[in-house]
């Protein structure tokens, strides 16, 4: 089982970047304006996803001017939000991002890409899919599926977006 699940996340990075590389581009094109301007990239990570905040802020490499979103936090126009759940769909996500593109702030939205009336898709400027959205490996019962990585998608997708923002302050430094 564990050599299907390694071989099934294998599989899963590699079609993340396949299918996304200019939208991971793009994305950390985005929130970097924060880091490179006077303002901060805001993580929202709902449910298990505040692994991606977590990772951000306390992780061995912090992404530069990240903070934590929560719902007293004033944004600047120079401000950046990256938001993390599991389905494109899930409700306070969407609800932020109706507001945040009410509010003209630009974000970054990372989840599974589901089908559904409101979605954050129609809402950020740039939305990367984690492809997770039904369990990996077959269950026990038929038709069953079991393992959901969802978190480790969105901490693979943070990843590559770090690593493009922090060539691009590379850049801006010089």
């Amino acid at each position: 089982m564990i050599k299907m699940f390694t071989t099934q996340l294998t599989g899963l990075f590699k079609r993340i970047y396949d299918k996304q590389e200019f939208e991971i581009e793009d994305g950390a094109r985005l929130l970097a304006q924060a880091a490179i301007g006077q303002g901060n990239i805001y993580i929202k990570g709902y449910g298990e996803m505040e692994a991606v905040t977590a990772e951000a802020l306390f992780g061995a490499e912090p992404l530069p001017s990240a903070k934590r979103y929560d719902g007293s936090t004033e944004l600047t126009e120079a401000d950046r939000v990256l938001v993390v759940s599991r389905f494109s769909t899930d409700e306070e996500a969407v609800k932020l991002g109706k507001r945040l593109a009410d509010e003209g702030v630009p974000f970054v939205a990372v989840s599974g890409l589901v089908e559904g009336e409101e979605n954050l898709v129609d809402f950020a400027d740039v939305h990367l899919d984690t492809k997770v959205i039904k369990g990996m490996l077959p269950g026990d019962e038929i038709g069953e599926r079991v393992s959901f990585p969802s978190s480790m998608a969105a901490l693979y997708l943070y990843f590559a977006l770090g690593f493009v923002i922090r060539e691009m302050l590379e850049e801006y430094e010089e």
